[in-house]
């Protein structure tokens, strides 16, 4: 489908902070073009302001593994559910940093591992309705005999245990709902497309 309208086509007064702590907020009042022509009457919209971040399903082709690590999450709770969620390795890109380096600061950090070759997945808007974020998806080579442990750092309050699972019965987590955040599932389910050729790459690289 053609793109109709692009940033050009939008009107915006100058944003306000609305909220400024550990996460951020801004105020904007805008108008936009209109797809029957003309434009909206002005619209005040709040944007949840967070950094992209790269998020990295660790996988190990040569025994059919992946590394997954559990830790609790604020968001989960209250929601009929465990707060300490299985997800994959993450971290917030830093200015200047490269998806490709966050991706093994964050295996170091978060799961005593190092990456071999990262393969892109993916890149998207978790949630472009109410906040700027943007995902960079990878799956990573690893050696799943040296993920184990809980890991963090201290000063970011970070206790994360690190699991590792038959990649089938991880897919499995995705059926049954155990897994239900949306990087893990894009990441698990691109797997479950691609692992095929991913054995014959790095089962034989390996």
């Amino acid at each position: 489908m053609k793109q109709v309208f692009d940033g050009a086509d939008v009107k915006l007064s100058p944003r306000e902070r609305a909220y400024d702590g550990f996460f951020k907020i801004d105020r904007y009042r805008l108008s936009h073009k209109l797809f029957e022509g003309g434009w909206s009457k002005e619209l005040q919209r709040e944007l949840f302001v967070r950094d992209h971040a790269t998020c990295v399903l660790p996988y190990d082709a040569l025994t059919d593994q992946v590394v997954l690590l559990e830790q609790f999450r604020i968001g989960a709770l209250g929601q009929n559910q465990s707060p300490w969620l299985l997800e994959l390795v993450a971290g917030i890109n830093d200015e200047g940093e490269t998806p490709e380096a966050v991706a093994r600061r964050e295996g170091r950090e978060e799961a005593g591992i190092e990456f071999g070759e990262l393969k892109a997945i993916c890149q998207y808007l978790v949630s472009p309705g109410g906040t700027n974020e943007k995902i960079y998806l990878y799956c990573g080579q690893v050696d799943a005999s040296t993920a184990q442990g809980v890991h963090g750092l201290d000063h970011e309050g970070e206790d994360i245990k690190v699991h590792v699972v038959p990649a089938l019965q991880a897919f499995e987590y995705v059926a049954n709902g155990q897994i239900n955040n949306a990087a893990s599932i894009i990441a698990l389910q691109w797997l479950q497309l691609n692992r095929d050729t991913l054995i014959a790459e790095w089962a034989k690289s390996g």
